[in-house]
Order: C-alpha cells, then sequence, then structure tokens
C-alpha cells in the first residue's frame, strides 16, 4: 500500500518536476490574488455610487461572474479569445479568467465591510474636511477590511486552492507536473506529493483564519 501512494523512489526521482510546478503554482498565486483584490477593491468601491447608471451594472457583473464556474471561464477565455485575434499564452489567460472571477468575490466582501461601517462616522470624516474618497481611503476602508478580514483570508485560500484548474490550459502549476510525472510512473504516488505539498502551502494560512474566526466569535461574545 505504501509503495503504490507514497513510493519515496518515485517521489525522490519526481522531485524536481513537483517543485518546479509548486514554484509556478507560487507565482500564479502571487499574481491572481493581488489582482482579485484590485478588481474587488474597485468594484465596491463602485458599488458606494448610488447613481443607477453605475451600480446596476456593477451588481449585474458581480452576480455574472460569481454565477459562472470558473473552469467554463478560464476554458472559454483559452479556446475563444485567439478566435478574435487575442492570444494571452496560459499565463495570461488564467490571470485574465481570475481577475474577473475572484474579483467579484473579493468585491462583494468587500461591499459587505464598506457598508458595515456606520455611515455617521463618513459625516465624521468630512466634518473635519475630508473627501469623500479621503473617507473612504482613511476611515472607512480600514474599518472595512478589519471586519471581513476572515472572509478576505478565507477566499485568498479558496484562490489559492483553484489555481489548480490552470491545468486545463496546459500551464504547468503543480497539479500538472504532479499528473504528468504520474502519467510517465504509473502510480498515484505524485499526485500524493502535490497533495502534500498543497497542505503544507495552505496549513499556515488556515490556522491563521480559523483564529481570527474564534477571535471575532470572542469579540461579539
Amino acid at each position: 500500500m505504501i509503495n503504490t501512494f507514497f513510493n519515496l523512489g518515485i517521489i525522490a526521482a519526481a522531485w524536481p518536476i513537483l517543485l518546479r510546478g509548486f514554484g509556478a503554482t507560487l507565482l500564479l498565486s502571487a499574481i491572481t490574488v493581488p489582482l482579485g483584490c484590485i478588481a474587488g477593491l474597485l468594484l465596491a468601491l463602485g458599488s458606494t455610487i448610488r447613481h443607477p447608471w453605475v451600480r446596476w451594472p456593477l451588481m449585474v457583473w458581480v452576480d455574472f461572474f460569481r454565477a459562472l464556474p470558473p473552469l467554463v471561464l478560464l476554458i472559454f477565455i483559452y479556446a475563444g479569445l485567439p478566435f478574435a485575434g487575442l492570444r494571452l499564452g496560459a499565463y495570461g489567460c488564467v490571470a485574465l479568467g481570475f481577475f474577473l472571477n475572484t474579483g467579484a468575490y473579493y468585491g462583494e466582501i468587500l461591499r459587505a465591510g464598506i457598508e458595515s461601517v456606520p455611515n455617521g462616522q463618513v459625516e465624521a470624516a468630512r466634518s473635519t474636511g475630508l473627501s469623500r474618497l479621503q473617507a473612504l481611503a482613511f476611515v472607512v476602508l480600514p474599518q472595512a477590511v478589519r471586519a471581513v478580514l476572515p472572509d478576505l483570508l478565507s477566499n485568498t485560500v479558496e484562490v489559492v486552492k483553484l489555481t489548480s484548474i490552470a491545468s486545463v490550459v496546459a500551464l504547468p502549476e503543480l497539479l500538472y507536473e504532479a499528473r504528468q510525472a504520474q502519467s510517465v510512473t504509473y502510480n498515484p504516488t505524485p499526485i500524493v506529493a502535490a497533495a502534500v505539498l498543497y497542505f503544507l502551502l495552505l496549513w499556515p494560512a488556515v490556522r491563521l483564519l480559523s483564529r481570527l474566526q474564534n477571535q471575532a466569535i470572542a469579540g461579539r461574545g
């Protein structure tokens, strides 16, 4: 059983390939998480604009990309854009897909955080001479981020896990390389090793998330 699912010889042989894929996963996460946060921040700030010609299109945008399965979106971008003369490459397609998909989720989280800040604080900030934008940046956003930090971290963990779907567009991230090694060795050990690497990458964030959630529960108590 151990030789079937955790063969040390196969791990040693596949280790350079797995490390290369792990590095690609880290790079992809370092690209997609900030892009998603930026998109989410823009969407959340846009939601504070009460004009219906701004607010409603943003709501439709967020609902559409939250409802669309990210795998379908990624395949559409990768296979469809070349017909329009746009070739982004594997990294570009994944970055665009995650920008659209994860940005919608980050946007909803940040919007909820912004709406949790009492309007009186905005009015108090405006009374000191701050503009609306300054009040949002220096008064509202810090409190909003602090209020939804567990949700932001939870979504970030999901985004990192979601990078595994990049293998469908032949981007050589961890799962892709593990599957390649598995097809050569005819043994599931590389997949198991990839799962262990994912766990080691995300476990600290999961523990931090649990701690933040416990603190939030204790604070409400």
